[in-house]
């Protein structure tokens, strides 16, 4: 869909401005090939995780994230609509923002209003990278031993509670 030649150069350019913006990409993950979300929503998507360092706050690294989409042509027309690009910003180590009540209320939501509204502020961790197997799978790659700050549960703890069915649907595309 891309200005690339295919989701994976999209990818890997993504990777290359992550890594120049003052963000040092300390591991990635395989790529895989994941259902889209939501389910029929359209074709299946590319999906990747980085860890990275930096000294940069939170919200500039949102920022520098939905720049990088914006260069790739994302416009953000629709929630969860079709994407060229979309990074996600998962976690900041152990930081819960913007606070632990706003996460519980984003985290609560149910879908019919997950995909209606949008938070007009950073919630992390992401509210629902514990429910999506195309996140944990990536995640299992470069940081099992995470734990989530509110969950108390590490990656492969979030892993291992996924349904098999929905880890079937995720296969690698890259190693």
């Amino acid at each position: 869909m891309g200005q690339k030649d295919s989701p994976l150069d999209e990818v890997e350019a993504a990777i290359c401005e992550i890594s120049q913006s003052g963000v040092e990409v300390a591991a990635k993950s395989r790529v895989f090939r994941t259902p889209c979300f939501p389910a029929g929503a359209g074709p299946d998507f590319v999906n990747a995780a980085l860890l990275c360092v930096t000294d940069l706050p939170a919200p500039a690294i949102l920022q520098t994230l939905h720049d990088i989409e914006r260069r790739a042509g994302r416009v953000r027309a629709q929630r969860w609509g079709p994407r060229i690009l979309d990074l996600d910003l998962l976690a900041v180590g152990a930081q819960i923002c913007p606070d632990l009540k706003r996460y519980r209320q984003w985290a609560g939501l149910e879908l019919a209003e997950q995909m209606r509204l949008a938070p007009d502020e950073l919630i992390l961790p992401h509210p629902r990278l514990h429910e999506r197997a195309f996140v944990l799978v990536p995640l299992m790659d470069i940081a099992p031993d995470w734990c989530h700050p509110v969950l108390r549960k590490t990656v492969a703890e979030l892993h291992a509670a996924l349904d098999p069915a929905d880890l079937a649907e995720i296969r690698p595309i890259s190693q």
